[in-house]
């Protein structure tokens, strides 16, 4: 992992997870920060967020991603989802260096508001973060698929092994769970829906949006 260098116009699966497999994410308001510095960073200006704080009056303002944008983006973001403990991001490089920027822009920012947060010392993160080429459709198709059903292991931890035994209860979790792209993709619309790239979205990904589709993708080629 990250022993090429990251290509513009390539797309990359990008992850970590926390140290020692300690929680991140603690409570809402850290999934809602992550959330908006994946906005934020994906830009070239320095991110002021004391600034943006006291001029929209909090740390989860949707106004934010309505009136604010750092200068040129370093990336496309075509999915994401947040666990308790690790992340998964789907990127396409746009500029040299963009995928490495951005991620030192993200979680450098994270790790300063998580530490005085919770009055935190060392290392936040497992290392740096790992990338792996997303090289041809078939792939990308699993990986999107993979990245959004991250999240069903919240309320079916064994979920690989025995199944989905309760499908509509897993499709309206999914619907119901913010810290993914999954709803943004299922149409729902809402602020922090800016923060995917609307343009340039393959054309499969906008329809292979649905729990059994996913599912078969996900247990096809790359499954296992």
């Amino acid at each position: 992992m990250n022993r090429d260098p990251l290509v513009v116009g390539e797309t990359y699966h990008v992850y970590n997870r926390g140290a020692h497999k300690q929680p991140v994410f603690l409570h809402d308001v850290d999934y809602k920060r992550f959330q908006l510095l994946l906005y934020l960073a994906n830009g070239t200006r320095p991110i002021q967020f004391s600034n943006l704080l006291q001029k929209y009056g909090g740390s989860t303002s949707i106004k934010i991603y309505e009136e604010v944008r750092e200068g040129e983006g370093l990336v496309d973001i075509l999915a994401y989802s947040l666990l308790p403990n690790h992340f998964h991001l789907v990127l396409r490089q746009r500029v040299d260096q963009g995928i490495s920027n951005f991620m030192r822009r993200l979680i450098t920012s994270y790790t300063m508001y998580f530490n005085a947060k919770y009055d935190h010392s060392g290392v936040l993160f497992q290392g740096r973060y790992r990338s792996r080429h997303v090289n041809d459709e078939a792939y990308f198709r699993w990986i999107f698929s993979y990245v959004h059903l991250n999240a069903v292991e919240l309320i079916s931890p064994d979920w690989e092994n025995i199944g989905i035994l309760d499908s509509e209860k897993v499709r309206d979790f999914m619907r119901e769970y913010r810290y993914s792209s999954y709803i943004d993709y299922m149409g729902d619309s809402r602020s922090e829906g800016v923060i995917l790239t609307a343009t340039d979205i393959p054309d499969f990904l906008k329809s292979q949006n649905d729990l059994e589709d996913m599912l078969r993708t996900y247990n096809g080629k790359y499954g296992g």
